[in-house]
């Protein structure tokens, strides 16, 4: 604490998540804490995926203006005192800004860097001191648990000490092979690296919205898209592109669904589960959530009064039933036949702003079953995740309708196709270049096809404990690997026989799942390795924490989890 009596805090990374925990405090009415904030790059808000290094010109986002949470001032009036620079750029006419259109990731990132400084401004003014160190890396942090001191090392060689940190680093994709094998890349970040002609099949792990980045880069790279008399888009190769092809491999053989019209799903959340219900659930449940009840409450149950015949179709279902429904059609018909029908009814729905409904209460289930996960039972976060999960990453991707009509002209083309692969295909390096992709096919034919040049889509991963990239909390175990007991001793002893590295058992003879990251507290203050919460330590970077948080909505999760975390720092 300073000698003004004032509270230390710092947030470590200024993108979108580092925006939320810093507007939170400034909207706190109090000014009792002076606040620092690292920041690698030389901007604030944008973050990874609203910058140079997640983005290019031609990368959209998949939210509208009026799906943004309010920061300080809307979008809709910013484009009025945006620099004239950077509409040109973008070719944005702010008399003509439509709220409910995508826009591009760059133009959201200066928008959010425009918000971060306009809060910085308000801060200021509210009496809040604040530091910002741009491009400053944070290598190292550590706990003082004499004085309850958070101290943090940065790479320029600086020590300083805090009452209370909050971890905001965001997106991480480790390198493995990419630099060492030639047309290797871990990732399609940053998307500047692929911007090179390639007169050869490039091969697609995934077909998630990180796939899509990639295809649409190395296709504007490779040739050109055009509309015809009739407005249709097409797409033709460069004459130094003729062998130009990409083709995705998806473990489901499917693509994510168009993005609709989205009524603001945030008005639902009085709809939702409590946390007082959840509460007295667990009591009578051994302290678990049962997934099933979620189901329930939080999806099924909404139907009753929104749409009655669909409430109908699926009342008597259980999650498995319910998933196999859905899925039936996406199973039955060609990936991007499936494409241009809901390409159709997409529009229609937009025109008539009408939302598809079923599919915004699965984001919704999603988003609201993400914070209580972590009192799942091991056998339900399974469930979850071979269940649930795959059905919920293909309907909440949303593409958006000019990614859309990008795939289908580059499919139409015969330059873009989509191999189903089986959950045992394995990707072999090789050596001098490229890789084997070892998969089998819907009819358990098995393939070995070697890639000159192979992109890793698969989104962000769920980082395992060890790779925690502040090596000294965990020497001093002051965080501790995320893992779920299982809810049956026999459903564990199995699990347990079958891999003795995932499941462990403990002293007192239980069973428990490893899952991805470090262990949390509901208000994300990390948990050390005898159990006890730190209450000055909070982390909402998402690829550490995803083992007990399995889906991560955006700008959503920056909104609630931000709220939670300022909360409780007040109350303490």
């Amino acid at each position: 604490m300073t000698a003004n009596n004032k509270k230390r805090i710092a947030i470590i990374g200024g993108g979108p998540s580092g925006l939320f925990v810093y507007k939170r405090l400034v909207e706190s009415g109090k000014n009792n804490f002076e606040v620092e904030i690292f920041e690698r790059k030389a901007q604030l808000g944008s973050g990874m995926p609203y910058s140079s290094e997640g983005a290019n010109n031609e990368h959209i986002t998949n939210v509208s203006g009026n799906e943004v949470p309010d920061i300080v001032i809307p979008m809709s009036e910013w484009v009025h005192i945006a620099p004239p620079e950077l509409l040109e750029r973008f070719k944005i006419n702010p008399h003509k800004f439509n709220d409910y259109k995508v826009f591009p990731r760059l133009f959201f990132g200066e928008y959010l860097a425009a918000q971060f400084e306009m809060l910085i401004e308000a801060g200021s003014k509210a009496g809040i001191s604040s530091e910002i160190h741009f491009q400053s890396v944070v290598t190292d942090i550590k706990y003082d648990t004499k004085s309850s001191t958070v101290e943090i090392q940065t790479e320029a060689g600086q020590t300083k000490v805090f009452d209370s940190a909050v971890i905001c680093t965001g997106h991480n994709w480790p390198r493995t092979h990419e630099g060492k094998i030639p047309g290797y890349y871990d990732a399609p970040y940053p998307p500047q690296k692929l911007v090179q002609k390639f007169n050869h099949t490039v091969a697609v792990k995934g077909s998630s919205l990180t796939a899509i980045d990639a295809v649409r880069t190395i296709a504007r790279n490779n040739g050109s898209f055009e509309s015809d008399k009739d407005g249709n888009l097409l797409f033709t190769l460069f004459p130094e592109s003729s062998e130009f092809k990409i083709m995705m491999h998806s473990k489901n053989g499917m693509l994510p669904a168009v993005r609709f019209h989205l009524e603001d799903s945030r008005l639902f959340n009085d709809s939702l589960l409590t946390t007082d219900e959840i509460e007295d659930h667990r009591k009578n449940n051994n302290g678990f959530l049962s997934l099933d009840f979620v189901f329930e409450k939080n999806f099924k149950e909404i139907f009753r009064d929104r749409d009655y015949d669909f409430y109908e179709r699926i009342k008597d279902l259980s999650i498995e039933d319910f998933v196999e429904e859905m899925m039936k059609l996406r199973e039955r018909l060609d990936p991007f036949l499936l494409l241009r029908a809901e390409y159709a009814e997409a529009e229609k729905s937009i025109k008539r702003q009408e939302s598809i409904y079923w599919k915004e209460m699965i984001g919704v289930l999603s988003f609201a079953m993400n914070h209580p996960a972590k009192y799942l039972s091991a056998e339900d976060m399974q469930r979850l995740q071979k269940v649930l999960m795959p059905l919920i990453s293909i309907v909440i991707a949303f593409i958006p309708q000019k990614s859309c009509e990008e795939l289908l002209a580059l499919h139409h083309a015969g330059v873009l196709d989509l191999i189903s692969v089986g959950s045992d295909s394995t990707i072999e390096p090789q050596l001098n270049g490229g890789i084997v992709y070892h998969f089998s096919d819907d009819d358990q034919k098995k393939h070995s096809v070697y890639y000159k040049t192979f992109i890793d889509c698969v989104g962000q991963p769920h980082l395992e404990y060890n790779n925690f990239p502040f090596k000294s909390l965990l020497s001093q175990k002051a965080v501790s690997p995320a893992r779920l007991k299982f809810k049956s001793n026999q459903a564990g002893h199995a699990a347990f026989i079958l891999n003795e590295n995932l499941v462990k058992k403990d002293e007192a003879g239980d069973y428990f799942m490893n899952v991805s990251g470090i262990a949390i507290n509901d208000n994300f203050q990390v948990i050390d390795q005898y159990g006890a919460y730190n209450k000055n330590l909070y982390i909402m970077a998402v690829p550490y924490i995803g083992g007990l948080n399995p889906d991560y909505s955006g700008l959503d999760f920056c909104e609630a989890a931000s709220m939670q975390i300022i909360q409780n720092f007040l109350q303490d």
